[in-house]
């Protein structure tokens, strides 16, 4: 009766584990820098108020001068660890067909592929949108064209975002053109907070409605990562 019991006890505090992860909220902070050359993106996931905390910074995105591959160097943070990993990969224009044929390979393997995400996609809040850009041709026509261009391109997509995200507050979108000089600069962040219970069901979803066995995905990403 006593092995009963704890068996019990154990079952029962795994479902209310279960139940409470699948209430548990994400929040993830995003965060992208463009200067000419140089990206800076930052990614940063909290849950239980701060408490858990996972950030991703990919501080360098640069050409490889000797080979055509795409350098980025990352950092990893967990909130808990003393110590941050730091890790340098290179992608190639075969990691890129890779990645479009992987897409593919998943599109084909799973039926309503389009409705999952979009439901879960509709589950999402997202919040604090800033979008500014400094845009400059050198000449003042052309100057003024681009702005305009890229005014419909950031209307467009935050209609999307709208349209199959909760949106809760306008978003902040600037242009400052610059008819004096060249000039190429874009700050983007947004806050996207979602539940784990409606990751785990669109996950769910998609093993429901997977066929054809399992797909074999190709990746030749090479990476050397290092630890401080």
């Amino acid at each position: 009766m006593k092995v009963l019991f704890i068996i019990a006890i154990i079952i029962g505090a795994f479902l209310l584990l279960l139940v409470l992860l699948c209430f548990l909220k994400l929040t993830i902070h995003i965060r992208y820098y463009h200067k000419k050359d140089n990206d800076d993106l930052k990614i940063e996931v909290r849950a239980l108020f701060g408490l858990i905390k996972y950030k991703k910074t990919i501080p360098l995105i640069k050409i490889d001068n000797d080979s055509p591959t795409l350098v980025m160097e990352e950092e990893t943070d967990i909130k808990g660890k003393k110590d941050t990993m730091e890790e340098t990969k290179q992608y190639s224009a075969s990691d890129l067909l890779n990645f479009l044929s992987n897409s593919k390979e998943l599109l084909n393997h799973v039926v309503q592929f389009h409705r999952i995400v979009r439901s879960f996609l509709a589950k999402l809040t997202i919040r604090n949108i800033e979008w500014s850009s400094i845009v400059g041709l050198g000449d003042a026509a052309h100057t003024g064209m681009i702005s305009g261009a890229i005014w419909a391109v950031k209307g467009s997509i935050i209609g999307i975002i709208s349209n199959y995200m909760k949106l809760r507050d306008m978003p902040k979108i600037n242009i400052y053109p610059n008819f004096q000089g060249v000039a190429s600069e874009t700050l983007f962040s947004c806050m996207i907070q979602f539940r784990i219970g409606h990751a785990m069901m669109a996950g769910i979803k998609l093993v429901k409605y997977w066929k054809d066995g399992f797909p074999k995905f190709k990746t030749n990403e090479t990476s050397i990562p290092s630890k401080q």
